[in-house]
Parts: C-alpha cells; structure tokens; sequence
C-alpha cells in the first residue's frame, strides 16, 4: 500500500498566525467583546471556528459562537481583500514536499481552514498539485474527531498503518492516534513540543531536516 503523509496547514505548513490573531481580534471588536490575549488566540489554532469560539468564549451559548464564528470569516475575508493576509511557508517545506513526492509519498492536508482558504493558500504557493486529498473543517467534525484522516485514508486508497500525521498542535495528535496512524509533531508551530509528547506523538520533529530523516526511515 501507499505511504501517506498528511499534513496540518497552520503552524505546520505555513506560518498564519499574525493573520488568525489579527482576524480574530476585529471579530471580537464587531461583536463589542474584549478580544483573546494572542496566546490564548494561537493555542485554538486548527480547531474549527465554532469549536475555537467555545474554548476562547466558554460562557456563551452555541448561537453566540455561530456568530462569532460568521465575524472571524468575514474579518479574515477582509483582510485577504485588503491583501493584509500573508502566509508563508515555513524555511524548507516546499522543497521537503517536492522530495516526498518524487519518492513515491501521497500527500494530504487536514486542517480546520475552510476549503476556500486552503485552496487559495495552497495556489498561492504553487503546491496544491503535490496534494492527493485535501480535507477540511467544512466537511469533517473539528480535529481531533478522526474523520478527516479516514477520508484522506479513503482517497489514498491506504490504511492507518501506512500513514502519519504531522502537524503542530495536541489536537493533530491526537486526530492522528484516534485514527490509528503513526504521529510526528513539529516544534516550529503554536504548541510546545512537551504538550507534543504528552499528547502521544510518536516523533518531535525539531527542524526540516529532522522531519525529512523521519519520513526517509518510514516504514
């Protein structure tokens, strides 16, 4: 069967977090709330809107989060209009993406971005094509529910045994075990690697090299 590497997008493919924190600051601002200290901001990052919204507004009620969840979208909309969004990608990994590629990887992403935000990131990029399913919060209950990484498994025509999960934050990691696939964390993102650990991951990857010699001994 395939090997499958599938990604997480914010804070492991690309480096977002000036947009999120800045979109959600003008979301909490339109609803006349004081807005989430910046820490607390990254630490929600790959969770679904809605789900995000719960965690950072705990005492409001699901209404509430659906429509703060409706704000951020059109903040970060604003944004992008405005061309104030920027999300580059970490030193390293389009070339690591590329290696993987022609070394017979399939690759996918599985991120709390929406469809249309992935889509447009991954374009801008030029990296979309390396990509063999592209799962997203639109689709999928928020990580970590598994339900992304079965359809990605699904459209890879692979199982749990011959994937990994890779990404920044506890709840990749546990996406990644609850699924069954092996777990690699990287330290470049919004959570520390010792939640990494903690979480169960199987691998912290300090730097591109080091994830690169990971997925080389995969097997």
């Amino acid at each position: 069967m395939p090997r499958l590497a599938i990604f997480d997008c914010d804070g492991t493919l690309v480096d977002s977090q000036a947009n999120i924190c800045m979109a959600m600051e003008h979301a909490f601002d339109v609803a006349g709330r004081k807005a989430p200290l910046r820490h607390d901001i990254r630490r929600v990052v790959g969770l679904s809107l809605v789900e995000s919204m719960r965690m950072l507004i705990p005492d409001a009620d699901d209404d509430c989060h659906h429509e703060m969840a409706e704000h951020y979208r059109t903040a970060f909309l604003t944004l992008r209009n405005n061309g104030l969004v920027d999300e580059p990608l970490y030193e390293g990994m389009a070339a690591l993406l590329s290696e993987l590629d022609e070394c017979g990887w399939m690759l996918g992403v599985a991120t709390g971005k929406s469809d249309r935000g992935l889509i447009r990131c991954l374009e801008h990029h030029a990296i979309k094509g390396l990509f063999v399913t592209l799962q997203t919060a639109d689709r999928h209950p928020s990580k970590p529910h598994p339900s992304m990484v079965y359809q990605a498994l699904a459209d890879a025509s692979t199982d749990a045994r011959n994937a990994v999960v890779i990404g920044d934050t506890v709840y990749d990691i546990h996406m990644g075990r609850a699924a069954g696939t092996r777990t690699v964390g990287v330290n470049w993102g919004y959570h520390r690697a010792e939640e990494l650990r903690e979480a169960g991951a199987d691998y912290i990857a300090e730097s591109m090299d080091e994830l690169k010699a990971y997925l080389k001994d995969f097997a």
